[in-house]
């Protein structure tokens, strides 16, 4: 694992790119280094395997330059956030030394969503910690940046991300098994229907409009950013 600008941890594998994928594409190709982490194998899935979605995950990664992809095994479908889990992800942290780490906003539909946001949120500090040994220099982000899955709330900030959003869409379309296929012979999910995309989609375009570009994604942080350009921020939009 290299040292990273970004570090994105999602709940399972495919989180981080229906959640914040054209961020993470937009980020490299900004020239920032980036790193996604996966806190589960997706084993309780109700589509594929947890062998198949690595591949798949593995494969997304590519596609948005991501510097590495990491999966840990903290238990899909009652995602586990003891101690054991926190020390594991202040390793990787101090690993990666990220300025920023993205994670699950902590209200979520999935309580796994939840936990994992908690948990990141919890370790992002504790790894800053020097009596925490972990044989690695303590290390503490700037900021833990929440992003949103099934639930949405006011963002405290939205990324134009309109020049990477088919960056997006085609590493979505890298979990085969997870979405809409009419040859499928698997069951159908929330995730496995038609109408699925589109909403991935006008979710985009909405936060798009909110920012006057044709795509944006949301995040929210306990702090505010900092803002230099106050007419710059609001350019392309109207009262």
């Amino acid at each position: 694992m290299e040292k990273v600008d970004l570090l994105f941890i999602g709940a399972h594998p495919d989180d981080v790119e229906l959640s914040c994928g054209a961020t993470v594409a937009k980020s490299v190709k900004d020239g920032l280094r980036v790193g996604i982490v996966d806190l589960t194998r997706g084993e309780m899935g109700t589509r594929g395997t947890p062998q198949i979605r690595k591949r798949e995950a593995r494969a997304s990664a590519k596609i948005l330059g991501a510097s590495f992809r990491e999966q840990l095994d903290f238990h899909d479908g009652g995602l586990q956030t003891g101690r054991e889990q926190e020390m594991a992800l202040i390793d990787v942290i101090r690993r990666a030394r990220p300025s920023v780490v993205f994670a699950p906003y902590p209200q979520d539909r999935h309580p796994d969503h939840e936990r994992a946001g908690r948990v990141v949120g919890d370790a992002a500090f504790y790894a800053g910690l020097k009596a925490i040994d972990t044989g690695r220099r303590a290390h503490r982000p700037q900021a833990v940046v929440y992003f949103f899955q099934h639930h949405v709330h006011m963002p405290t900030f939205i990324v134009d991300v309109t020049a990477s959003w088919k960056t997006k869409m085609r590493a979505i379309a890298a979990f085969k098994s997870q979405f809409y296929d009419p040859k499928s012979k698997e069951p159908l999910t929330v995730l496995s229907r038609p109408d699925f995309m589109e909403m991935i989609e006008a979710r985009g375009r909405h936060f798009g409009a909110q920012i006057g570009a044709r795509y944006g994604e949301p995040f929210v942080t306990r702090q505010p950013p900092r803002l230099d350009d106050i007419v710059a921020a609001y350019k392309g939009r109207e009262l």
